[in-house]
Order: structure tokens, then C-alpha cells, then sequence
């Protein structure tokens, strides 16, 4: 990987991680039109972005990494667990449906389901309208489902972020809630991944890989930043029309 394409994923990763829109479809369309090979090299350099990500959050919430919120942090641990669980479970079929085919339906499907979503929600009328103010059940509604985006194509934030507003949660409290949620999710994906890939880093352009950091995280910082203020004025559709629309280009390209 050269230090063009590891700005090019970077700029993905950081842009679309928590968005609900897939980093993992549109990694895959990157990868085909870069011609770069899904191999251990390339994973490597993955959870190195991933981290970038992680920072990313933890610098925009730092005021909510702290003792004060322990409340809010137990029932984000407890969100995490049912995902960790399944996860680990069907690791394994997971990586079998792990097809351009999967992606591009989920993508089709998930963006239906936020269509939908949004024609019944009226933010006024959710019982939690803030982080804080999520209760137990809804941190666990929005646990399980998250399991949902072990399907390749799914989103991770998206599955986070429609469960919460199913719930009861508001636009801004769920979509803050998936970001927070992200902090032990991606840690504990990117450690495993480390672990398994970690000779990988001896014999990678390491220059790339760090070029690579810095954009993913600069990207992501300003992505946050700019997806909590679009929430404010819209709701998800746009979203959901782009899902569709990125679905059947995927069917009918790759």
C-alpha cells in the first residue's frame, strides 16, 4: 500500500465510521477501484485507522470519559456485551457472507428501514431527548441491536442509531450514543485484529501507515463535528436515499 492509497482509505474510514452509511461497503469499492488486495498488510492498516477513529471520539466526548458519567458508561459496557458475545460466536459465518452481494442488499434494505423510521419519528415526543436521559433498556435495546451489524453492509451506527429512535431516544441522543457505544467496539475489534496481525506491521511502509492515522482522524474529528449540527436542522432520509441509491450501483457494478 502506497502512501496515495492509504490517504484514499483513510479519508473512507474517517468519513463513513460513524456514519450510517457502512465504512465496510465503501471499503470495498475503494479497495476494487484501487486495486488493492484484502491482505494481511491491508487489515493491519485497518486497525490502525480504526484507532485514529477511536481517538477521534474521545477527543470530541472527553468531557464524558470521566467518573461523573459512570452511569452512563455502565450502561454503555452493558450495550457492548450482547455484541461481543454474538460476535465472537459467528465469527466464523460472518466471514462466509462476507460478499459484495450481502453488502449491496443490506445497504438497499437499511436504507428503507431509515425511510420508514423517520416517516412515524417526531423527535418531540421521545422520552429521551439527551445522552444522559437513555435508560436502561434503551442502552440494552440499542445493544442488541447492534448485533445486526455483523451483517456485512448493515452499519454499525445505522443498526445503533434506528434501534435508539425506536426506543424512544432522539435523533442526537441515539447518534451520540452509537459514537460513545464505538469506544469499547472498536478497541476490542482493533485489539483482536492487532493481535492476530501484528507481525504485519515489521514489513509495511510504516510512512504510509502513519499519513494514513493522521487523515483518518482529522477526518472523522471534523465528520463528528459536522454530522451533530446537520441533526439538528434534518433527519435521516437523505441517509436512506443514498443507501438505496449506493445499493444498485453496487449490484449492478461489481
Amino acid at each position: 500500500m502506497d502512501i496515495f492509497q492509504a490517504i484514499i482509505i483513510g479519508i473512507i474510514e474517517g468519513f463513513t465510521e460513524f456514519l450510517p452509511i457502512s465504512s465496510t461497503g465503501h471499503m470495498i469499492v475503494a479497495s476494487e477501484f484501487l486495486g488493492i488486495e484484502q491482505s494481511a498488510v491491508v487489515k493491519a492498516y485497518e486497525v490502525i485507522i480504526q484507532f485514529a477513529a477511536i481517538l477521534a471520539v474521545m477527543l470530541l466526548y472527553r468531557d464524558k470519559i470521566s467518573f461523573k458519567e459512570i452511569e452512563l458508561w455502565q450502561k454503555i459496557i452493558a450495550a457492548f456485551l450482547p455484541l461481543a458475545i454474538v460476535g465472537f460466536l459467528l465469527k466464523d459465518w460472518v466471514k462466509e457472507i462476507f460478499v459484495t452481494q450481502t453488502v449491496a442488499w443490506m445497504f438497499i434494505v437499511g436504507g428503507i428501514i431509515f425511510i420508514v423510521v423517520e416517516y412515524f419519528h417526531k423527535d418531540k415526543e421521545r422520552k429521551s431527548q439527551d445522552i444522559e436521559e437513555i435508560t436502561w433498556f434503551q442502552a440494552m435495546s440499542i445493544g442488541f441491536g447492534q448485533i445486526l451489524s455483523l451483517v456485512p453492509g448493515t452499519s454499525r451506527a445505522g443498526s445503533t442509531i434506528i434501534t435508539g429512535m425506536l426506543s424512544g431516544v432522539s435523533r442526537k441522543a441515539s447518534t451520540e450514543f452509537s459514537f460513545l457505544l464505538a469506544i469499547p467496539v472498536m478497541m476490542a475489534v482493533s485489539g483482536y485484529d492487532l493481535l492476530k496481525h501484528y507481525d504485519e506491521f515489521l514489513g509495511a511502509n510504516l510512512t504510509a501507515f502513519a499519513v494514513g492515522f493522521v487523515v483518518a482522524f482529522i477526518v472523522a474529528y471534523i465528520t463528528i463535528k459536522l454530522f451533530i449540527v446537520f441533526l439538528q436542522r434534518f433527519t435521516f432520509v437523505a441517509f436512506g436515499i443514498y443507501r438505496i441509491v449506493f445499493g444498485i450501483i453496487l449490484l449492478m457494478v461489481l
